[in-house]
């Protein structure tokens, strides 16, 4: 897997804080990392991005973004406003497969959900992930609602033959609802994938080297860490 697709079902899901414990696992397991962010939207020039917040969390991870627009919109809208050229996912998959020959793993971060236009022509991380070839990774929300922006996301991926590697929840609540507790048994039904990992929520505030040693406790082995969907969903779920 020298190259994973992040996307999200919507925004505020999780997806940088997902990414960075991704990140984590692999250099924790020896692995060499960089983290491509195509399209950073809503930050200024002086300000840290995602990718940035990655390596600060995650260690020393390579960074590289193709793209800053200051008004947090999607991609497409955010440069036609800044009057910038759009980030295309003929240039997205380009980047990560160049970045592939150096790393042992990249991580493509997406802009809020998999179907969010980058560009005029409607190219979307989909399509990128099309081109390379490359499996993609669902950071899903806990709560109500989850269900139905999870299904309509890795439907999406089936209709273009993508691999879904699995769901993580982004951000589980100290506190879970009945749809929290619940979801953990329908999300990968719905989704037709594993349950990969949970992050319990305002783990992005932990000091980088707390982050680091706990991450592998919030994923699955297939992200080299020890998370095991079973017990948690029996210790957070139970009948």
């Amino acid at each position: 897997m020298p190259i994973l697709v992040i996307t999200g079902t919507g925004t505020e899901v999780g997806k940088t804080i997902t990414t960075a414990a991704v990140a984590a696992t692999a250099l924790a397991a020896g692995r060499t990392v960089a983290v491509l962010k195509p399209a950073q939207t809503g930050v200024r020039s002086d300000e840290r991005g995602d990718a940035d917040e990655v390596a600060r969390l995650a260690g020393p991870a390579h960074t590289l973004e193709l793209a800053r627009y200051p008004d947090p919109l999607a991609p497409a809208t955010a440069a036609r406003r800044a009057s910038l050229p759009p980030v295309r996912p003929a240039e997205i998959a380009e980047a990560a497969a160049k970045l592939a020959t150096e790393y042992d793993l990249v991580l493509v971060e997406g802009a809020g959900g998999l179907l969010v236009r980058f560009d005029e022509q409607g190219g979307t991380l989909a399509d990128a992930a099309q081109l390379l070839d490359a499996p993609v990774l669902v950071v899903a929300s806990a709560g109500l609602g989850t269900l139905n922006a999870t299904e309509l996301t890795t439907r999406e991926l089936s209709r273009r033959n993508v691999h879904l590697t699995g769901i993580v929840i982004g951000s589980w609540p100290d506190s879970p609802d009945l749809a929290a507790r619940c979801n953990l048994a329908d999300l990968p039904v719905v989704a037709g994938a594993p349950l990969l990992g949970a992050l319990p929520a305002g783990v992005g505030t932990l000091p980088p080297a707390n982050f680091r040693t706990m991450a592998r406790s919030w994923l699955a082995p297939t992200l080299d860490g020890t998370w095991d969907a079973s017990e948690f969903t029996a210790r957070e779920a139970p009948l």
